[in-house]
């Protein structure tokens, strides 16, 4: 049976159970065509197809097939070997931002000299929006010419190499995967270690060496190392840099002025290790490092962090690293654990203290000589940093070592036929999402709370003042918390990469990496089948917010507000339509040049980068902005592609949770008159695909002094009360009754 607005309840319930049928169904099929993310076999075939033999072994024209553990390939000229070529990921832990393989194809002459390198896969996001590829490709050239046999014979270390800006952690974990991996790989092209050198006594940790001591002793016989940077090291270093950007800014303070003070011990040793953690923290050190493990001290105070809050976003520590010949090694979340205090005695209280634990994978030899590198970085720009490095190095004092004579010479020692296994990591989502508990659960509240302001509308609406300012409240969190502090903006980006992973090689670990926006996505899924996009552009939208807060700012101080006539308004409406099938088109094709024009979306300069950035940018940004401040949500209403993209499946509703009159749009036209996005038409119905649910209509529905029919009800209500009043006996034979008097200016208002 037919409601008092015109639908059958029981018609509408089965048209919305067909609706989540078909979207769950069409889930299933999507997550059950998506590719397993299972260990798959080599893909270096696949790789050496797709480049030429010239551009890593320079002089080559073809590969022979792979083989050998890892795999490797002959680079050939006319027939004869000329060079080797591997995938770098098949030979040690290349995952980066993404938690997913940086694919490297490397190049190694004869010697073993690295001699081309090639980045060829990756999913990192932060090269995908917006580092160019051509810088990275110009990091990995630096690397060229380096020979690890050679490095660990004299003693050096690896290059260094300008880092990139804005991509330091994928630039550490490529240039480091390529060096690791060439020192692996190197011997199995020259056949062995390159020349027989003399037998000498390897140097060990002497577990019985030293006694538990006090802080400055050890800091007396070299078990605790120190590294003091001021601020004018800091700023003759980039001075001499070559940098100008960097060198003309300088690092506020005085010359002396500690920018750093850095310390580093080994405290695997144990009498290092109970002198500096105590008895209870060593023992349980041990137990985690096994008996050939090793870890490693950091502390340091001054206006620098050694950590800095790449590791939070990454899972890679971007400001220190450990050095020993051809081995570098950069420290993940996982092996990280955060002291409070010291417990050896007269030991100084510290900003920061960090113990890591070295990756069993790694070759090192911790009473041999190894280096503690800092990286320290200055802003050149809105986006830009240059950096520039110290270096602190360590050797374990003879106290504390012990000397034991060499099994066999190195020229006969054996050469390894397969890389020592790669350590299987936690995945970095996982990582991520356990350092953002209470981010998640912020987010969770605001998700709550929207949940209960729909669900309960029509007693929240009701009271005009208490509404406004729940919703004047709620947008200040979503513009200052979630998208200035939380950076959790969607954008069109993020649905044009899903699509096009969705055609290639879907994984949900891409999408897991950042869990604000994840699970943003999944809340605008759900409330696409209930409300449409509303509850994603009206409320949780930072953008959206800055436009309607900008907007409200303006009205209070009485700048006018531009009525776009309903003809225009219509017809400006499928611009952002147009656009969003544009971009999507383009993705098809090139997701890296829809990405670009994606730009067309002010997100990324209003709230991610908090309009720090090119002037061009800025510019756009402010102008949209400002257009909002004459029309209320300007770019909403007529340019946003996501917007487009999320009313296309909106459609999809299983509800109607906007009520409205017969009367609505005849005679009545105030919610059509008073919509913040023109999304009511002249005749009364609400077009669901511009609508963003702000509710402002149901406000007016419910209320008794504006909209005309709740008006009429009142004041019969009224003036039955007068009538049936004692006290009034009832209405007098000489005039209307005492309400009637106001019923024709009211209503004549409210039209």
């Amino acid at each position: 049976m037919p409601n008092e607005f015109g639908l059958d309840p029981f018609d509408v319930a089965r048209r919305g159970l067909g609706r989540c049928v078909a979207f769950a169904v069409l889930s299933l099929v999507l997550v059950l065509a998506a590719p397993s993310s299972g260990r798959a076999a080599s893909p270096l075939a696949q790789f050496l197809a797709q480049v030429g033999a010239g551009e890593l072994v320079p002089g080559a024209d073809s590969f022979a097939a792979p083989e050998g553990a890892p795999p490797m390939a002959a680079a050939l000229r006319d027939g004869k070997v000329v060079g080797h070529a591997y995938l770098t990921s098949d030979v040690v832990n290349t995952a980066g931002y993404s938690g997913k393989p940086i694919h490297t194809l490397v190049g190694l002459d004869p010697e073993g000299t690295i001699v081309g390198a090639k980045l060829v896969e990756h999913h990192e996001p932060i090269v995908l929006i917006g580092i160019p590829e051509q810088r990275i490709e110009t990091y990995i050239a630096g690397i060229v010419g380096f020979n690890p046999l050679q490095a660990a014979q004299r003693g050096q270390t690896a290059p260094e190499v300008d880092i990139v800006s804005g991509a330091t952690v994928t630039v550490l974990v490529i240039g480091d995967t390529i060096i690791r991996s060439a020192g692996r790989m190197a011997p199995r092209v020259v056949g062995g270690a390159p020349a027989a050198v003399a037998a000498e006594p390897r140097r060990v940790v002497d577990p019985e060496g030293g006694r538990v001591t006090d802080w400055l002793t050890l800091l007396g016989n070299g078990a605790v190392r120190r590294l003091q940077v001021s601020v004018g090291d800091v700023n003759q270093a980039f001075g001499r840099s070559g940098n100008r950007k960097a060198a003309e800014r300088p690092e506020k303070g005085e010359p002396g002025e500690t920018f750093i003070d850095l310390y580093v011990a080994l405290v695997s040793q144990p009498a290092i290790g109970r002198s500096l953690l105590g008895d209870a923290a060593f023992e349980r050190l041990r137990e985690r490092l096994g008996p050939d493990g090793a870890a490693i001290l950091v502390m340091g105070e001054g206006r620098y962090s050694f950590k800095g809050s790449g590791y939070v976003r990454g899972g890679i520590f971007d400001r220190i690293e450990v050095t020993q010949g051809s081995e570098t090694i950069r420290f993940r979340d996982k092996q990280h654990e955060r002291l409070g205090d010291l417990a050896a005695d007269g030991a100084p209280d510290f900003k920061e203290i960090a113990l890591f634990r070295v990756p069993a994978e790694v070759q090192f030899e911790p009473a041999e000589t190894w280096t503690l590198r800092l990286l320290a970085q200055r802003a050149t720009g809105a986006l830009d940093k240059a950096f520039t490095s110290f270096a602190l190095d360590y050797r374990l004092p003879g106290l504390y070592a012990r000397s034991i004579a060499p099994v066999a010479s190195a020229a006969a020692a054996p050469v390894p036929s397969a890389a020592p296994p790669i350590e299987e990591e936690t995945p970095l989502w996982q990582r991520i999402w356990r350092s953002k508990t209470v981010s998640i659960a912020v987010l969770g509240v605001m998700l709550t709370v929207l949940t209960g302001i729909f669900f309960f509308q029509d007693i929240l609406v009701k009271h005009e003042k208490l509404f406004d300012r729940v919703r004047l409240g709620y947008l200040v969190v979503t513009l200052f918390w979630l998208g200035w502090v939380a950076q959790a903006q969607l954008s069109v980006v993020n649905v044009l990469a899903f699509a096009n992973s969705l055609r290639t090689d879907f994984q949900w670990s891409y999408f897991l990496v950042d869990p604000l926006i994840f699970i943003l996505w999944f809340s605008v899924a759900a409330a696409l089948l209930f409300w449409g996009r509303g509850p994603f552009c009206g409320w949780l939208c930072p953008f959206g917010a800055l436009q309607e807060l900008a907007n409200r700012l303006a009205k209070l101080l009485k700048v006018p507000q531009i009525v776009v006539p309903w003809g225009l308004h219509e017809r400006l409406w499928p611009v952002k339509y147009i656009i969003f099938l544009v971009l999507f088109g383009v993705s098809l094709s090139s997701l890296a040049f829809a990405e670009r024009l994606a730009e067309i979306e002010p997100f990324k300069t209003a709230i991610i980068l908090r309009f720090m950035r090119e002037w061009w940018f800025v510019a756009f940004a402010l102008v949209l902005v400002g257009a909002g401040l004459f029309v209320e949500r300007f770019f909403c209403r007529y340019l946003c592609p996501l917007g487009a993209a999320l009313a296309i499946p909106g459609r999809m509703r299983m509800f109607d949770w906007l009520k409205r009159y017969r009367e609505c749009g005849n005679p009545c036209m105030r919610c059509f008159n008073e919509c913040p996005v023109g999304a009511i038409h002249p005749e009364g119905h609400i077009n669901p695909n511009e609508c963003i649910s702000c509710l402002h209509c149901q406000v007016l529905y419910h209320h008794d002094r504006k909209c005309p029919v709740v008006i009429q009800k009142r004041l019969k209500r009224e003036k039955r009360a007068a009538m049936a009043s004692p006290s009034l006996g009832g209405p007098s034979l000489g005039g209307p009754p005492p309400a009637a008097a106001s019923i024709s200016s009211s209503t004549t208002t409210a039209l």
